[in-house]
């Protein structure tokens, strides 16, 4: 099948920032069988590699020509990446931003929040891996500040992630938010102690606007990994499961 056949269906979400653009894949398409079925872009889930390295042949060649596409391990941690100087394929970090065109600023996720930031002038891009852990110890702080631009002039995505009526968690991680039991973001689970449900968009919507951001360029955020099995991996959901990716890029 043909590359432009199995990409047909990733999301392609328009910043408004000439010459950058950003795709985030599915899990359609691709050669991994069983758990990973479909295009898994993860070479650490316990895929065959050989299936993982096919691919990410297919996004490759979906990108323009001579584009590094940034295979981070990502850690749950709040270290940022500036490509080329600090980038390796396989480095510890949990966010990566470029201002040269051959890089390809790439988060994988199976349920975290996979963010990008442009500069409304296309002069930098970034990719941050939101995972709950990371929003609690400021990653999109560390990332925003690690930008040579205004977050006034930073425009934002919010790609697929678990829902807020899917990601049930534990007090301590209201606690590490600073979250009460009445806070918007979250919602208690009737009869069950020390549950809840927590909105992950929310609370990155909230922190890009603290930082600075104008509420009309943080966009995204409405689409839930666990409750669609055929589009979406989700860890949540299957545990032993594929990665997508969201890639930012310089066209």
């Amino acid at each position: 099948m043909a590359a432009d056949q199995k990409v047909s269906t990733w999301l392609e979400p328009d910043l408004g920032v000439p010459g950058v653009r950003v795709v985030s894949t599915r899990r359609q398409g691709g050669v991994s069988t069983g758990r990973y079925a479909g295009l898994n872009l993860g070479d650490h889930v316990g895929d065959d590699i050989e299936c993982v390295e096919s691919n990410r042949a297919l996004l490759d060649a979906y990108l323009p020509p001579e584009r590094a596409v940034t295979w981070l391990a990502q850690v749950h941690g709040t270290r940022v990446l500036y490509a080329p100087t600090d980038y390796v394929q396989g480095v510890q970090a949990d966010a990566i931003w470029t201002d040269t065109e051959t890089f390809a600023c790439t988060i994988m996720t199976a349920d975290c929040l996979p963010i990008v930031l442009a500069d409304r002038k296309g002069r930098c891009i970034a990719a941050i891996h939101g995972g709950w852990r990371g929003l609690a110890n400021h990653i999109l702080r560390q990332t925003v500040e690690a930008l040579p631009v205004p977050a006034s002039e930073l425009i934002a995505w919010l790609g697929p992630a678990i829902g807020p009526t899917a990601f049930e968690v534990g007090g301590d991680v209201l606690a590490a938010f600073y979250l009460a039991e009445t806070d918007a973001a979250v919602s208690r689970i009737s009869g069950v102690d020390d549950k809840y449900l927590l909105d992950l968009n929310m609370i990155a919507r909230r922190q890009l606007l603290s930082l600075g951001l104008d509420a009309q360029h943080v966009t995204g955020g409405d689409i839930c990994t666990f409750s669609d099995s055929s589009d979406f991996y989700s860890y949540r959901r299957d545990g032993v499961t594929g990665r997508m990716a969201t890639v930012i890029y310089f066209d």
